[in-house]
């Protein structure tokens, strides 16, 4: 799919273009009103930080505009990512900022207004995925402990996370047509219930950690992009790296990535099981939609209680 281009002061390139994965956008008054001011916010900022555009915006994110930039001071590579305003994405910024290059892309400016951020860019950039699952995994096995932070900032807690999901989870299931098995929903709310006042020592966590968000580069060999911050217990950590389906999408797959990491990383693997089953299945829906591969994952999940 091609998307709309524009023109923004200082590219010195070819019009740029809307990736296809921000195409979604245009079908929401709120997205449409952030594309059409897309281009003003991308030339200020060029402007502002003294960029120069460095190619065209990368491919996949469908909550940024991503660009990839060259310093003129110094002519050092960076990223110019444009947010849009959704809540996940809002507290990114301050997560790198306690990441402190860590472990992940370091944050090199943020404006709060405009919902832009200076990253970092990994060079060359290669995702965790192209790896052999079992690589993939030993790399992810010790990038989580490095971020895994106590933290003092107000990052929002996976209780109030999956309370949320509980309180839309039987609505979500109902207005898509009961796509699935009412059990999955009934374990997903018993899990909610059970394991959120229940949990163990607080650290700053990424609920969307997975093989696309890990990038080689050469500062750190690998280093994680796009956190979406949550403070709660380590064991809920693993759910999106046990659903990756980029690291292998079957019942022997999901099984050996909860197996393997709980055991690797000594964490509880009944509620590791649990919390990924919750996230799994309350991120199955999207847009009036249910991801099928979100299900057949939860389902395993599930049979393996």
């Amino acid at each position: 799919m091609t998307g709309p281009t524009f023109e923004p002061e200082l590219h010195g390139l070819e019009p740029l273009r809307i990736p296809w994965s921000l195409q979604w956008l245009e079908a929401k008054d709120e997205g449409r009103k952030w594309l059409s001011e897309l281009p003003e916010l991308l030339a200020s900022c060029l402007s502002e930080w003294d960029l120069l555009v460095a190619g065209e915006a990368f491919e996949g994110g469908r909550a940024s505009f991503t660009l990839p930039v060259i310093l003129r001071q110094d002519g050092s590579a960076a990223v110019l990512k444009l947010q849009y305003p959704d809540r996940e994405s809002l507290h990114e910024a301050a997560a790198l900022g306690e990441y402190d290059g860590h472990g992940a892309v370091t944050l090199l400016a943020h404006d709060v207004d405009r919902r832009a951020l200076l990253l970092e860019r990994a060079i060359p950039g290669t995702p965790l995925s192209t790896l052999t699952p079992p690589a993939a995994l030993a790399i992810l096995a010790e990038l989580l402990p490095r971020i895994w932070k106590p933290t003092s900032h107000d990052f929002s807690s996976l209780e109030k996370e999956a309370n949320g999901w509980a309180a839309s989870l039987l609505d979500n299931w109902r207005c898509c047509g009961e796509p699935f098995e009412r059990d999955l929903v009934d374990a997903s709310l018993a899990a909610i219930s059970d394991l959120s006042a229940s949990q163990g020592a607080q650290v700053l966590i990424n609920q969307d950690l997975h093989g696309d968000n890990v990038l080689a580069a050469q500062r750190e060999p690998w280093v994680c992009i796009d956190p979406k911050p949550l403070v709660g217990e380590r064991e809920f950590a693993l759910a999106p790296i046990i659903r990756s389906r980029e690291l292998g999408h079957s019942r022997e797959d999901v099984l050996h990535r909860l197996n393997w990491l709980t055991a690797k990383l000594n964490l509880d693997r009944e509620r590791s099981r649990r919390w990924a089953l919750a996230q799994t299945v309350a991120w199955s829906f999207e847009n009036n939609h249910v991801l099928a591969p979100h299900v057949e994952v939860a389902r395993w999940l599930y049979e393996a209680g």
